[in-house]
């Protein structure tokens, strides 16, 4: 299944994509419970006029840096190697939920960078709780998968980074982390092999393939389970695909600016750069 969550007039809900039509699913509830409910589909109904929205509000975002291919161009930027505990360990930051937004909506340009960038990563969407979770078993707890454009200010980012924290404002501000425009079930995409491209004002600015992942999904899913219980709800995001960040050519996003990015069997996340300090 392809899922949506939707607004038609009467505030959010679940949906399900079949072509460009909207089927409201028959659920009274958001994403995550229907996630949790082991996604219950109910009586199919077509949608007039609904507006797709991002398709959860994550329970919480953890962002991996999988794309070996990815690190050594941007990295190269930032002067810094890679360094060798990334081929052992399959490290994270966390993001913040409320910073989402999806399909289609303005991207808010912040006043204080001058290096605006987009990032495009496949993000796996956790579909049951677990703790300990074995390697061999991790693929099962993924319930399926959708785009995320992890955006960046770059030259804020050059100026967090040696401090050893971690990003903050490079990366967090209202509508930094977009997602969308659907959700595809496990079921319906093989993970490991899918085609992902970003295209600035229809140019290519970049192409890989979810094949080149340095470390997998299962490999991300057992690392965090460790001591920890993971739920439905949660997002992991592959981190930035080779080709897929501006910093890896010098070239950054401006006003007005259309992104989009498509992944294989997902779709086309596509949203506008908003005017900058607005």
């Amino acid at each position: 299944m392809r899922l949506v969550t939707y607004d038609a007039g009467q505030g959010p809900r679940v949906g399900i994509l079949q072509g460009d039509a909207v089927l409201d699913a028959g659920f009274d509830g958001d994403m995550i419970a229907f996630i949790e409910a082991g996604a219950p589909v109910g009586s199919q109904t077509p949608v007039e006029n609904a507006r797709l929205l991002s398709p959860l509000r994550p329970r919480s975002m953890r962002d991996f840096l999988a794309f070996e291919g990815h690190l050594k161009n941007a990295f190269r930027r930032l002067g810094r190697p890679i360094p060798e505990e990334w081929y052992e360990v399959p490290a994270f930051y966390r993001g913040m939920p409320d910073t989402v937004i999806g399909p289609g909506e303005t991207v808010p340009f912040p006043p204080y960078t001058e290096k605006l960038d987009h990032e495009l990563e496949l993000a796996a969407i956790i579909g049951r709780r677990g703790r300990d979770v074995p390697r061999e078993e991790a693929d099962s707890y993924v319930f399926g998968y959708t785009i995320w454009n992890d955006l960046s200010a770059r030259d804020t980012q050059a100026r967090e980074l040696p401090v050893g924290m971690g990003p903050s404002k490079a990366k967090d501000w209202d509508g930094s982390n977009v997602l969308g425009p659907c959700i595809v079930t496990a079921d319906e995409v093989d993970a490991g092999n899918l085609t992902m491209s970003v295209r600035v004002n229809g140019e290519t600015w970049g192409d890989d393939n979810s094949s080149n992942m340095h470390h997998k999904f299962a490999d991300m899913i057992a690392y965090v389970s460790q001591a920890q219980t993971i739920y439905p709800g949660e997002v992991f995001g592959s981190g930035t695909a080779e080709g897929g960040a501006g910093i890896e050519t010098d070239r950054y996003l401006s006003e007005g600016d259309v992104v989009e990015l498509e992944i294989e069997g997902i779709g086309v996340l596509r949203n506008t750069i908003g005017k900058k300090g607005a």
